[in-house]
């Protein structure tokens, strides 16, 4: 990778899964030092160590292992901190003060410094000491109950942990680069409490925002975007996979009804008494051809219409080989496999594999080398256990 629009940035992240290791993997793919800050291994109790190939395998990081529980881990984690420019924790509240590394010690040694904390519901209220995942946010945000129905009548689970990237990774991130222009400008840090949850509300705004303004109670189905209408679903085609179709502006409904011979419903897109007759006319005319044959004919033609792809067809795609979406990556001990290429806008798309870190080393002893720490002082710490 070359420098990216964070070349110069130093970012500490304390968390290993969840939105606080999605902010740190954004933040590196747009050219930020990251530096994943661990305990050793005796330490370590139940702290969850993902798979090697989750968050793009660790490209673009270093590694360091420090007990945090320990004075001299302490101050260690502090030295570092003096130099870096953002530091990411998810502990739950209260914890980070309580090692001594929390906000206000950090600022005591670097009143520039960004230090974000995510966390579920926030670090005050009554629900911030409530253990959660992603489905949990979902659900207290408003998310599930917009959602599809199972057969039983319940919300269907996501596709994706749409709380822990959105409404907490790419949330934290959003405030982190914020934080960073104004700390550029002014020399001054921040404080940024990041709640998932709230992350997820703002996912939510269009709908909520409807209720407060009109006094409505908003449910699946109940309009266009939830699938009020017959213009916005997902059709099955003859060889059992599906079609998307969101041809919410009149011209792309009308172009759609005219290329599946059924003009007599242009006119009717929004009329409610004709939803079920509407729908039944499309499923009927959907199932006549494969869904790659529709793709072939709708999809350039200014219909709205895109096929639901299974996660295995995606590589593959031409689109997404014009746009160097996947990139190869070589692992010291797992050698060569592809992955998802940084693909957010700016982030630069190298051509080379990308080299990852094997989880097992650390660069430990560099990063706190870089920091002003001595040699002797770092073989101290390590036979100490301090370090790893």
């Amino acid at each position: 990778m070359g420098a990216g629009f964070l070349h110069g940035v130093t970012v500490l992240d304390l968390a290993t899964v969840g939105p606080a290791a999605r902010c740190s993997r954004i933040l590196a793919d747009y050219g930020a030092a990251v530096v994943k800050v661990g305990p050793p291994p005796a330490k370590q109790g139940v702290q969850i160590q993902p798979p090697f190939f989750t968050y793009s395998a660790g490209r673009g990081t270093r590694r360091v292992q420090i007990d945090l529980k320990q004075p001299r881990g302490t101050a260690a984690f502090l030295r570092l901190a003096a130099g870096a420019q953002v530091v990411i924790e998810s502990f739950r509240p209260g914890v980070v003060a309580r090692l001594g590394i929390g906000w206000e010690a950090v600022r005591a040694v670097n009143p520039a410094l960004v230090y974000c904390s995510t966390s579920g519901y926030g670090q005050d209220g009554p629900q911030s000491a409530w253990a959660g995942h992603d489905l949990n946010y979902l659900a207290d945000g408003g998310f599930l109950a917009m959602s599809g129905r199972r057969a039983d009548g319940g919300p269907a689970l996501p596709g994706a942990t749409i709380a822990d990237a959105a409404g907490g990774g790419m949330h934290a991130a959003i405030a982190v680069l914020a934080a960073l222009v104004r700390a550029r400008q002014s020399g001054v840090g921040a404080y940024l409490d990041v709640s998932v949850a709230e992350g997820v509300l703002s996912l939510m705004g269009l709908t909520i925002d409807e209720h407060l303004a009109t006094g409505c109670a908003p449910a699946p189905g109940g309009d266009l975007l939830t699938g009020r209408y017959a213009c916005y679903d997902v059709y099955r085609a003859r060889d059992a996979r599906w079609l998307s179709v969101a041809a919410i502006e009149p011209q792309f409904w009308a172009n759609l009804c005219r290329l599946l011979e059924l003009p007599e419903w242009t006119q009717h897109q929004r009329d409610d008494e004709r939803q079920d007759a509407i729908r039944a006319d499309l499923r009927r005319v959907f199932a006549t051809r494969d869904r790659d044959d529709w793709v072939a004919r709708l999809a350039g033609n200014d219909t709205c219409v895109a096929p639901v792809r299974e996660i295995a067809e995606l590589p593959g795609m031409a689109q997404h080989g014009a746009r160097r979406a996947f990139a190869d990556a070589e692992h010291p001990t797992r050698g060569r496999f592809r992955q998802l290429a940084p693909v957010l806008a700016g982030c630069e798309r190298g051509a080379a594999a990308y080299r990852v870190p094997d989880a097992t080393v650390t660069d430990t002893d560099a990063v706190l080398a870089a920091a002003g720490l001595g040699s002797a002082e770092i073989a101290e710490l390590r036979a100490a256990g301090v370090v790893a």
